[in-house]
């Protein structure tokens, strides 16, 4: 069995904050255990935010109590992430209190299932004639799909056998209503996720009728054929405006774009379907080329949580949607599995290391649903047009998908270092951890050593008690201009091909020494991005810097940088729990206070003076109370 252990400094710390404070916290607000503000994600009465009830929606659909549902349709899903994020926590490092928990939590699960193997408290508690008749909005499918990637992934950490039947039993009963033969339902879920799901589920039981059953939602979606019953938002939100072999542009509703992507790679993988492959690229190019902040982030406005058009990126109204950004890296990682471009890593790394990161407080029990470029307090309260962009990190939120959304991937950070084929091995993400590997006719055994995020050295131990030639792939970032590449002490080409560079050999206790170039960097924007233009971000390594009110002052708009001022950079250890610092000589715009016009000719009223511009790492940000901040600051050409 392949098997990759965690030693990262950087990632070792959420591991445990997982492990010791997120989860037993998200649990309590499962159970509604907790006094805290649960707040709405944006202005909108509508939005449920008394309780989470998660926990008491699933004891009624058992019959353990009576009562009515609460929350959201999709309110289930909250459960089966935070179980998934529980099964990698029990993988890394057994605790058999919190396997005693989760136990008696599949147990409750199995309890609310119903006889034909249908599971969803909602309309088992409320409208149980309606099953299946409303799939735009019902989420049914939805919830069965976070189900199915948990159960698999705590079946394989604790051998939870009734976990798995459970799941199995829901599969096996969408499988007998929905599909094309006569007298199925040929319908698909309004929310793309049972495909993922059932892709996993397929994997780990090797039953056909699984990745059968997900290539007919996938391919049915938009097509004549699928009868839906109403709608109430345009095609384009659901992805169901064409076929999905046909889509060229990344429409509507972000999370469901990215987790439809992800399946499509998935499969496409997994069958070798150049098809669905071709559909991923062109998907893949609209995203990364022309509708992605510099972020990682994804989603242009909060109407609908879309994409609205290419090179619309305003970075105050954005929603950018913390599970937005992980369906990225789900869909970055499964586009791997079938080629291998570097594109895929740098994009996966940008999304993880800044609005996957910066979704959670540092505390870890505060969290965004929302991912701002600029914020400025005020208009946050007073703008309904950005009731949605928040200043600091809610205690739980009315639509609560995002915190155990990122808590499952951020559990699970180990699965997406290594991508194996064969006889390749491609090292993806930089984590200090320690891997084995079965390749042939022997066992590799790889360890990285590094101080990433904050270092660009890497050490990387390679050991193979094969006779096999074995390829090591090893990812060059776009953002390093120069690359030092040593084997075993000599220097050699580390010339890039498609975002790798590959040593051939049989490996016998090697040593590969990487330096990546960290010097910070300045980026601009396409020029078409107007929110953007004359403005530049910085970045070093893999994160994106910000600037906040509390290093700087207010009106963060008023600063500039001249466009040949240098970057400095220090790691402050007291700081954020320990982050690299970035600074420049600046200058701060200063107004007349005492010429109040709103309007003036010339600007003889305003003044620069000199200040020094700090930038902290992005995820960071809103950790020390409520303050602006943005990511693209004025440029200025030299004095």
């Amino acid at each position: 069995m392949n098997k990759v252990e965690i030693r990262d400094r950087f990632f070792s710390r959420y591991k445990e904050l997982i492990r010791t404070e997120m989860i037993p916290y998200q649990w309590k607000v499962l159970n509604d255990e907790i006094n805290i503000t649960i707040e709405r994600e944006r202005n909108d009465d509508s939005i449920p935010n008394e309780k989470s009830h998660v926990i008491e929606n699933f004891r009624i659909a058992a019959g353990r109590k009576k009562g009515h549902h609460y929350g959201w349709v999709f309110q289930d899903s909250d459960l089966y992430k935070w179980l998934e994020a529980v099964a990698y926590t029990l993988r890394e490092q057994m605790d058999e209190e919190l396997k005693s928990l989760a136990d008696h939590v599949v147990d409750l699960i199995s309890e609310a299932q119903e006889d034909d193997g249908y599971l969803n408290t909602y309309f088992t508690i409320e409208e149980p004639d309606e099953k299946y008749n409303r799939l735009w909005q019902s989420h049914e499918l939805y919830c069965a799909g976070h189900f199915f990637e948990a159960a698999a992934a705590y079946y394989e950490a604790t051998g939870n056998q009734k976990v798995l039947d459970t799941a199995c039993k829901l599969a096996d009963h969408i499988d007998f209503v929905f599909g094309q033969e006569e007298g199925k339902n040929r319908g698909y879920d309004g929310h793309e996720e049972v495909e993922i799901g059932l892709m996993r589920l397929y994997r780990l039981t090797q039953n056909d009728r699984y990745l059968n059953l997900a290539r007919y939602f996938l391919l049915i979606r938009g097509t004549d054929q699928a009868v839906m019953g109403s709608k109430h938002l345009p095609l384009t939100y659901y992805q169901a405006h064409l076929p999905v072999l046909l889509q060229e542009n990344a429409e509507g509703h972000a999370v469901r774009l990215v987790y439809l992507c992800t399946a499509m790679a998935d499969a496409a993988a997994e069958t070798g379907d150049e098809k669905l492959l071709d559909a991923c690229r062109r998907l893949w190019k609209s995203i990364v080329n022309r509708r992605m902040y510099i972020t990682g982030g994804i989603g242009s406005t909060v109407s609908g949580e879309a994409f609205t058009l290419d090179y619309d990126l305003p970075n105050d109204t954005m929603y950018c949607e913390t599970c937005a950004s992980v369906g990225l890296v789900f869909f970055a990682y499964r586009m791997l599995l079938s080629e291998e471009n570097g594109e895929y890593g740098d994009v996966m790394e940008r999304a993880l290391y800044n609005t996957v990161l910066g979704g959670v407080a540092l505390d870890g029990k505060h969290f965004f649903y929302v991912n701002p470029l600029e914020v400025v307090p005020g208009k946050s309260r007073k703008d309904p047009g950005k009731s949605h962009v928040k200043c600091v990190r809610p205690q739980w939120l009315g639509c609560a998908c995002c915190p155990p959304n990122l808590a499952r991937l951020v559990a699970s950070v180990e699965q997406y270092v290594f991508v194996q084929k064969k006889n390749r091995l491609l090292v993806n993400l930089f984590v200090e951890c320690k891997g084995s590997f079965e390749i042939e006719d022997g066992i590799l055994d790889i360890e990285l050593k590094t101080g990433y995020p904050w270092t660009g050295s890497l050490e990387i131990k390679v050991n193979y008690s094969g006779t096999a030639c074995v390829c090591l792939g090893i990812r060059v970032p776009s953002w390093s201009d120069t690359t030092g590449l040593e084997i075993n002490g000599k220097s050699t080409d580390s010339d890039a091909e498609h975002g790798f560079v590959y040593i051939n050999q049989v490996f016998k206790e090697d040593t590969i020494r990487l330096e990546l170039d960290m010097e910070p960097k300045r980026w601009y924007a396409n020029p078409l991005v107007e929110n953007d233009l004359g403005k530049f971000a910085v970045s070093r390594g893999p994160l994106v810097y910000c600037a906040e009110e509390v290093d700087n002052g207010k009106n963060l708009h008023l600063m500039s940088v001249e466009k040949q001022e240098p970057l400095e950079y220090e790691f402050k250890e007291a700081l954020l729990g320990g982050v690299g610092v970035l600074t420049a000589s600046g200058w701060k715009t200063e107004a007349d206070r005492e010429d109040l016009r709103l309007y003036r000719q010339g600007n003889a009223a305003e003044k620069k003076v000199r200040t020094k511009i700090r930038w902290i790492p992005y995820y960071s940000w809103a950790n020390r109370g409520e303050n602006e901040m943005r990511v693209w600051i004025r440029e200025e050409n030299q004095r």
